[in-house]
Order: structure tokens, then C-alpha cells, then sequence
């Protein structure tokens, strides 16, 4: 799909159902009776301090780690017992924090994986070149090696092969981490179009303020349990918010 279109949007119906997971690495639980949602058409943003659990949140719904208990649907489906590699065909994309691309590999190598998917791999002119509509310097760059590009760019791409996948969900893991205050402006302004196009956005970002103009609910996590969830503009009067990021 181009950039230039906009899919119709309707904010109704469920996309993701997390209902009171538990999750270990080994005998160390992490997150308890954790419980979220995020209806089609939104971005929903995941708040906490270092090591509240939010990370491992996102990955217990892409199953890269498997859960301890409770349930995760998304598109209706239980999801819970899925592999990893079989979620990009149903629509659930997870860009990990810390970019992740192949350094050795092109730009367009690395936009190309993003397409795998059976459902996507006929459509991956299409989808290339909605990419490059959306971030331009990886079309001028794309024969060369992700390795040399700079943090920002290299966010672009790992977003880009993100969106290869024409994900129904798509999943940011701290996309802002380590980036100029500069990149992170034209950072959010991305997620904003990407919103704009109808992809359902989970946001987990420490730059709490810039993730609130975007974003139509929140959840705040504190010690792997969520404590809070409601619009943006409720957050700056949550007492644990206030204790977790302003010290009050």
C-alpha cells in the first residue's frame, strides 16, 4: 500500500487481548497477572522504569519467551502456544529494542527478510516501496551495508523491515533508545504516519512525554505488575506514574 493511502479506520473491535500473564526466566518471575489491550486502529503505549517488565511483556506476546500462565489472543486467535516464526503470517510484528539488523547485509537485504511472510512475499515491490516513500534515505542507501549507517538510520531500517511485513501489529520496543534529540522528533513523527496509515502501533519508549502526544491509551507497569492504565491525558495525575518518572 502507499504511503499516500490511508486504510479505513475503525477502533471497535480487539486486536491484541493479553489477560493476566505470568512470565519467568527460569525459577526469577518477571511479570505478574499482567492483563492489556489494544483495540485495531490504535497506539497504545507501555510505560515503566528499567526492569519493570515491559520488554519482557512484548516478547512473551511475540513468543520468544513462553509463559508461566494466563492467555494472549490477538485477532481472536490463542496465541499463546504459537512459535515465534509462525506470527509474522498471522500479522504480529516485533521490532526488538535494540535494532537488530544484519550489519554485514545491504539495506535492501535487510528490508527484503522483513517479507518472508507468505501472505506479504508476492507484494515485496509493493511494500519496498511504501518503505522508501516513508524514509527516503534508506531508498538512497539501500545497496549499502547496514553496518555503516548511522543509530538513527539503522532504527529506520529495523522499523522498515518491521513494516516489509504488513503487520496488522506492530510492536516498538524503545525505538528512541540512544538517539539525538533531533532523530527522535522525526522518530515520533513516523509512528504518527504510520498511525495515520491504520497499523496498530504497542509502544514500549522511556521519552514519556513524546509517546503521550501519539498515543490513545496507556498502561504503566511498576515491578512486573500494571498498576494503571487510561488516556493520555489522565497520566501526569497517576501517583505511581508521578513516583516511578518524577520522583514525587
Amino acid at each position: 500500500m502507499p504511503i499516500s493511502e490511508r486504510r479505513d479506520l475503525d477502533v471497535s473491535p480487539e486486536l491484541l487481548s493479553v489477560e493476566n500473564i505470568d512470565v519467568k526466566y527460569g525459577d526469577v518471575q518477571v511479570v505478574w497477572d499482567c492483563s492489556l489491550s489494544v483495540k485495531q486502529g490504535e497506539v497504545v503505549a507501555l510505560f515503566g522504569g528499567n526492569g519493570a517488565g515491559k520488554t519482557s511483556t512484548l516478547r512473551a506476546v511475540s513468543r520468544l519467551i513462553d509463559l508461566a500462565g494466563g492467555r494472549i489472543a490477538f485477532a481472536g486467535k490463542d496465541v499463546g502456544q504459537m512459535q515465534a516464526h509462525e506470527l509474522p503470517d498471522l500479522g504480529l510484528i516485533h521490532v526488538p529494542e535494540g535494532r537488530h539488523v544484519f550489519p554485514q547485509m545491504s539495506v535492501r537485504e535487510n528490508l527484503e527478510l522483513g517479507s518472508y511472510a507468505a501472505r506479504v512475499r508476492k507484494r515485496r515491490k509493493e511494500r519496498m516501496e511504501a518503505v522508501f516513500e516513508l524514509f527516503p534515505v534508506l531508498k538512497e542507501r539501500q545497496g549499502s551495508q547496514a553496518g555503516v549507517l548511522s543509530g538513527g538510520q539503522q532504527q529506520m531500517l529495523a522499523i522498515g523491515r518491521g513494516l516489509m511485513a504488513d503487520p496488522k501489529l506492530l510492536m516498538l520496543d524503545e525505538p528512541s533508545l540512544g538517539l539525538a534529540p533531533a532523530i527522535v522528533a522525526t522518530l515520533f513523527d513516523t509512528v504518527r504516519k504510520i498511525k495515520d496509515l491504520g497499523v496498530t502501533v504497542l509502544l514500549v519508549e522511556q521519552n514519556v512525554w513524546e509517546a503521550l502526544e501519539i498515543a490513545d491509551r496507556y498502561y504503566l507497569i511498576v515491578s512486573g505488575r500494571i498498576v494503571s492504565s487510561d488516556v493520555p491525558d489522565k497520566l501526569r495525575q497517576d501517583k505511581d506514574f508521578r513516583q516511578v518518572y518524577l520522583g514525587l
